[in-house]
């Protein structure tokens, strides 16, 4: 749909038209009077006018009737100025006639202008009217369009508020679930980790008593075995030195985790006379490689026994006999020979 341009008069020609209007019927005015005083027919000047009234009075005075006969014979010297004073009168009114034209013509012209200026002066309050209203109606429109601006600024502002408050919620929500997942799985992971720590001190617990059950056994039935190998060797010696060995050994064991009960291996190790250890091997097995290695292992970890030189000086012959190859028995119950 096309729009018509519509012009719309500027400051200046809104306030000519209405100027030009009543110069053109001031000029109108002026002339209508000019016409007017030129029709208008020339008199001559005016003369005087004398009338006489002749009274007769009845009086038998002869001064009385001689003036009456001077008068008489007079009459006809006095029609002739009498014709002439009613032509001048006839003038005069004439004249007074034409005065009144034009006062009246000038009356008219007078009342045209002032009505013409009237009507310029209604068109120019009619003009200021219309644009005080125009001017009302812009600023009415303005003061809306504003009022539409601000109301829309503030809803946006508004809702950029509520999207703000409504991300900063969301956020937080976020962030507390967050850290409530975080510190739910730190306390899981502390509470498995409190429970894995109690576990494996269980085991150990459970293991260090085995050991040491299995070791106070173990000494026990080796004390036996060892007591009768010293009673068949005729040396009573060898048994203490035994547990010197044990205790060596003992400690350098770990249980591995293939080792079953009723498991024995029996290892030969040989040794100089200042404990050292220089051979380990496996005289009977067990079945299990991982069992029979930890032995081999334990007795190699020990590496040297200092109390076996004080054996080899006091009683050379014992040690050669007893402790330069010694054969010791392994058992799962932690360590036995």
């Amino acid at each position: 749909m096309s729009t018509r341009y519509q012009h719309r008069p500027t400051e200046s020609e809104r306030y000519s038209a209405p100027l030009l209007k009543a110069a053109a019927l001031h000029l109108a005015v002026a002339i209508l009077l000019f016409a007017s005083f030129s029709r208008a027919p020339d008199f001559e000047p005016a003369r005087p006018i004398v009338q006489a009234t002749l009274v007769q009075l009845d009086s038998m005075s002869p001064a009385v009737t001689q003036t009456d006969q001077k008068i008489a014979g007079e009459a006809p010297k006095t029609a002739a100025p009498r014709h002439e004073e009613e032509a001048m009168e006839a003038q005069r009114q004439q004249q007074q006639a034409a005065e009144a034209a034009r006062a009246a013509a000038a009356e008219k012209a007078r009342q045209q202008a002032e009505a013409a200026a009237a009507e310029a002066a209604r068109d120019e309050a009619d003009r200021k009217a219309a644009e005080a209203a125009a001017a009302e109606r812009r600023k009415a429109e303005e003061a809306r369009k504003t009022a539409e601006a601000e109301a829309a600024r503030r809803a946006q502002a508004e809702a950029e508020r509520k999207r703000a408050e409504e991300e900063a919620r969301r956020k937080a929500q976020e962030e507390a679930r967050r850290k409530a997942e975080a510190e739910r799985r730190a306390a899981e992971a502390a509470e498995q980790r409190r429970r894995e720590q109690e576990r494996l001190a269980n085991e150990r617990k459970a293991q260090e008593e085995a050991k040491a059950r299995a070791l106070s056994e173990a000494l026990a039935e080796e004390t036996q075995y060892q007591q009768a190998q010293a009673d068949r060797s005729g040396d009573q010696v060898a048994a203490s030195y035994d547990d010197v060995i044990r205790r060596y050994v003992s400690q350098q064991w770990r249980r591995p985790p293939t080792a079953r009960n009723g498991m024995t291996v029996e290892v030969r190790l040989s040794m100089l006379p200042t404990g050292q250890i220089t051979d380990v091997v496996i005289v009977r097995s067990s079945g299990d490689a991982g069992f029979d290695q930890s032995a081999v292992q334990a007795v190699r970890n020990v590496g040297r026994i200092p109390e076996m030189q004080t054996l080899s000086r006091e009683n050379p012959a014992a040690f050669d006999r007893l402790y330069r190859q010694r054969t010791l028995r392994f058992k799962p119950e932690d360590l036995a020979f």
